[in-house]
């Protein structure tokens, strides 16, 4: 595991938060380690009989996933190389490419630590939603659900983590019309991929329902997911053919070659190729 300390940043930072946070310290899963992230170590060396000096090394990640191992073990969730030589064969493809696009394009994991999907909630995408479903969301918009509903997007309210359940469980809880579930559930990216959940049934699935239930069995059943994807939307032959910048604008828009998707892909590529 990573050494971790003030301000230190990234996916282990992420993980460190998510960990705090089921032990019940109320801290967002940012990936930056800031004041309250050093409090919450700090408070939970002390609590352990650790060294207190808010720094993640060996010991305190020990402790740390050995206090918050889920009952059922995460391990048996997580893809293993049979998946991804399975994934290759089915789809034509070779496996170093897709190897070197599991390991750029996925979020890292699918699963946060207490074994429920990885998600981000977007409130601009459930007012759309909700207007294609014939509801307006201008006449129940107000200052109480002003994280989880309005019409433009912006990042400001993400939390992150299981912060993000929260989001989406205040979104559904908006009214009992079974509409807004749907539409909650759709404005929604989930597991290691993170496919919005209004891609459902263009890829296949007969609900968003449906979809959103295989995401929860296994990192297998998201890596499927994406293969629907970059079939649907025509993706999968940039990627066999390797041409890494087609694929990333493919698969990320536009705003690939600002996040360098198609240079890391293709250095990933050629190093599973040896």
């Amino acid at each position: 595991m990573q050494y971790l300390k003030l301000r230190s940043r990234g996916e282990f930072v992420s993980y460190l938060q998510e960990l705090l946070t089921k032990l019940g310290y109320e801290i967002p899963a940012t990936g930056y380690f800031g004041n309250m992230t050093d409090a919450a170590v700090r408070d939970f060396q002390k609590k352990n009989d650790l060294v207190v000096d808010g720094e993640v090394g060996i010991k305190t990640w020990t402790v740390l996933i050995e206090k918050t191992r889920p009952a059922q073990q995460l391990e048996s969730k997580f893809l293993g190389e049979g998946d991804l030589k399975d994934f290759a064969s089915r789809h034509n493809l070779e496996l170093a490419a897709v190897k070197a696009v599991n390991e750029v394009e996925s979020s890292g994991k699918g699963f946060l630590v207490d074994g429920r999907p990885k998600i981000l909630f977007e409130g601009h995408e459930f007012w759309k939603q909700l207007k294609a479903r014939g509801i307006n969301p201008a006449s129940i918009s107000n200052a109480s659900n002003s994280d989880v509903l309005y019409s433009k997007w912006t990042k400001v309210h993400y939390i992150g983590g299981t912060g993000e359940y929260s989001r989406l469980e205040k979104a559904i809880a908006l009214s009992p019309d079974p509409r807004f579930k749907e539409a909650a559930l759709a404005s929604t990216s989930w597991g290691s991929y993170q496919i919005m959940g209004y891609h459902a049934t263009k890829l296949g699935y007969p609900t968003v329902q449906a979809f959103v239930d295989e995401m929860y069995q296994h990192e297998r059943n998201q890596l499927k997911a994406f293969g629907k994807y970059i079939e649907a939307f025509g993706c999968i032959n940039h990627l066999r053919s390797k041409n890494w910048a087609k694929f990333a604008y493919c698969y990320n828009g536009p705003q690939y070659a600002q996040n360098k998707y198609d240079v890391k892909m293709a250095n990933a590529y050629k190093k599973y190729q040896a």
